[in-house]
């Protein structure tokens, strides 16, 4: 099979896959992109070949991009191998950046009690959960203790630290943009 055609076969399925996924019945999507149903049966069981003047509606009707819709299946690993960035009192391993989740950084971090209890203030929100050791979480005037498998999420825009109590700790964290640069900026962690 070519590389054109494990593409095409791949866009096939996802267009089924969505439409099933929606419980959708041909007719249904063919309401929502003004195709027939025997087009996009076709184009599903590839007995059409498919064109971009369709490709357009059916995205549209999925609520997603054309980017979304026929971006190849190989795009790189499935396996992400974080490196360590490293700064006074914490090590930060990238879990995903900006351009995979929403615009969304996730990072696991490991902070101990040599990190240096700096509050800061940004705009957003930020969300943890401790994976090990317990989090201090000095939050305006208020400290907080965040065990294992407890939440933390709260307005950035009160000054705040997250500290590790007593003994090391880790976080799973989901920043946007401005936490990103806020909570990272000394880490030079990268993801590979």
């Amino acid at each position: 099979m070519t590389q054109e055609a494990d593409l095409d076969a791949i866009i096939r399925q996802r267009i089924r896959g969505l439409r099933l996924a929606r419980g959708w019945s041909l007719d249904n999507l063919a309401a929502r992109c003004q195709l027939s149903p025997s087009t996009l049966s076709r184009i599903e069981t590839g007995h059409r070949r498919i064109a971009l003047d369709q490709l357009l509606p059916i995205a549209r009707a999925f609520e997603t991009t054309l980017d979304a819709l026929v971006e190849s299946g190989g795009e790189g690993e499935v396996v992400i191998r974080p490196r360590p960035g490293h700064s006074q009192g914490l090590t930060t391993w990238i879990l995903a950046s900006d351009d995979g989740i929403h615009g969304k950084t996730v990072a696991k971090l490991r902070i101990t009690p040599e990190r240096p209890d700096e509050r800061g203030v940004h705009p957003g929100r930020d969300w943890f959960t401790v994976l090990s050791g317990i989090v201090r979480l000095e939050l305006g005037e208020r400290t907080i203790l965040v065990h294992p498998g407890e939440v933390a999420e709260f307005s950035t825009m009160v000054p705040h630290a997250i500290c590790a109590h007593q003994a090391p700790a880790e976080i799973l964290s989901i920043l946007n943009h401005d936490g990103e640069q806020a909570h990272l900026h000394g880490a030079a962690a990268t993801k590979s």
